[in-house]
């Protein structure tokens, strides 16, 4: 049981201090509850690594669901226009892209909110009501009514996406966050391409609304799995509770959190809501890596919403086979994971140990990579699908397209978790939301793209966009510290 301690000191300050300017100051110094010590078993950072690992992966689970569930129904969307009636062709990119549309809402609020009041409590409402509205979308009965439970099936499945990065910035040190991340990135990367894949045959032998059936079967493991899994790991969460223990047990009212700020809980609502935005206009560093990240996630969404319609009418591909053209992605997603995972462990490791200074930006290097790796296969993709090499060729390119994506994702989220450290959940949410809003709204202009530009010229054009953009990666390893910790651009959050 625990006994009323003040001033205890430990393994929370790796949480708080890892080389974040935005490390949270002490605002009550009457009896500041904190960890016993550096091996108190209530920190996270001090749980058993199966007990860390085994709610890692039931996130990178439920992630997986939520992510994949963007894309399982891209196969029947022929299916589903032909039975409502809809015979606007610009609006068989919109039925896929509308659910990322919803990453765009949720995570402004979900964050914050995971913030107040706990991740874990949040992961079972986005359980719930991911649920429902699958359910929703599989008996929609008009056009209308299918898009605005779409909409919602994206706006209740981003928190996974949001609160993953943070819960592995509670559980691991920096040191080990590379390996962590990299699979928990299984989710939001590879789930979009194994989502076809089974949403292809569904589509083919028992139609598209099972697509929607399955996802909820899905999901309802996500939730028992949640249940029986998952426990709170916010630093400040934890810490509040405890010293509401303490509070209730002596009688003694200033028992506070080290992370309390003494303000009203109103005062910290409006903190929390604004906090994302903030970080988002004030931060050069966020709002850069947010740009970058998001030019790359809409081309992923330019290939995810047009590569049916790219194999069934070039290569004659059924709607069951056509899902086979999203594992090219897949194999790099899964090269470039454990690649970049690990070698940024590794490199950090050897930085640290030669320096003794935890930097985020030792986690940059392989942007480097992805400015030119992302170039070189959407070239190869183009060029052999418009020339109709064989098909196998056009899928080998876009194995180049999935290890550029995930040397640019993979390093990106662990900085702005290794920066921002307790507030890495708001740093991640502002990610998310810049980069859902291209990956929703861009890849619209896809198919009139390529009508007009060939898939030849047209992903040249995207090749040479994301050329112009490869100096942002050599400006950010050169000047990212200096940025970072320059006076002028801290936010106080």
């Amino acid at each position: 049981m625990d006994t009323p301690k003040a001033g205890c000191s430990g393994a929370a300050s790796e949480l708080a201090n890892t080389n974040a300017k935005t490390s949270v100051t002490r605002t009550d110094e009457l009896s500041p509850v904190d960890w016993n010590g550096p091996d108190d078993p209530e920190n996270p950072l001090n749980w058993t690594a199966f007990k860390k690992w085994l709610a890692i992966t039931v996130i990178a689970y439920i992630t997986f669901v939520t992510s994949y569930g963007s894309t399982i129904f891209a196969p029947g969307v022929p299916a589903l226009l032909q039975e409502f009636g809809v015979t606007n062709t610009s609006l068989a990119s919109f039925v896929v892209s509308i659910y990322i549309l919803g990453f765009c809402v949720g995570p402004l609020f979900l964050a914050p909110f995971s913030e107040l009041y706990g991740r874990i409590p949040i992961i079972h409402l986005s359980n719930v009501l991911f649920l429902i509205f699958s359910i929703a979308c599989a008996v929609s009965t008009n056009f209308g009514m299918f898009i605005f439970f779409r909409l919602m099936q994206g706006v209740s499945a981003c928190p996974p996406l949001t609160l993953g990065g943070g819960m592995i910035s509670d559980l691991m040190v920096p040191t080990e966050r590379g390996k962590a991340l990299s699979i928990w990135a299984m989710g939001p990367l590879l789930g979009p391409v194994v989502g076809p894949v089974i949403g292809g045959y569904m589509n083919e032998t028992i139609g598209w609304r099972w697509t929607f059936w399955f996802t909820a079967i899905m999901t309802g493991v996500s939730a028992l799995a949640s249940a029986a899994v998952l426990r709170e790991t916010y630093a400040p969460i934890l810490l509040e509770r405890k010293a509401a223990r303490f509070r209730k047990q002596t009688g003694n009212p200033s028992y506070k959190s080290r992370f309390d700020k003494n303000l009203s809980p109103g005062h910290l609502f409006k903190q929390a809501i604004i906090r994302p935005t903030k970080m988002l206009v004030l931060s050069p560093i966020v709002l850069v890596l947010a740009m970058h990240m998001s030019i790359i996630y809409s081309y992923l969404y330019f290939l995810f919403t047009t590569f049916t319609f790219v194999f069934e009418d070039r290569y004659g591909f059924s709607s069951g086979e056509v899902g086979l053209a999203y594992l090219g992605l897949g194999v790099g997603f899964i090269v470039g994971q454990f690649g970049v995972g690990y070698s940024s462990d590794l490199y950090v490791k050897k930085k640290l140990k030669k320096s003794g200074v935890m930097k985020p930006e030792y986690r940059l290097p392989p942007l480097v990579l992805s400015a030119f790796l992302i170039p070189v296969g959407l070239f190869w993709y183009g060029w052999t699908t418009e020339k109709q090499v064989h098909w196998i060729v056009p899928i080998v390119g876009t194995i180049f397209i999935g290890i550029g994506t995930m040397c640019a994702f993979l390093p990106i989220q662990i900085y702005l978790i290794d920066t921002f450290g307790i507030y890495a959940a708001s740093a991640l949410a502002t990610n998310t939301v810049v980069r859902s809003l291209f990956g929703a709204v861009l890849p619209l202009a896809g198919p009139p793209l390529f009508k007009r530009l060939g898939l030849g010229w047209g992903n040249s054009l995207l090749a040479f966009i994301a050329l112009s953009l490869s100096p942002a990666a050599f400006f950010l390893l050169k000047y990212g510290e200096y940025i970072r910790t320059h006076p002028k651009f801290q936010v106080k959050l």
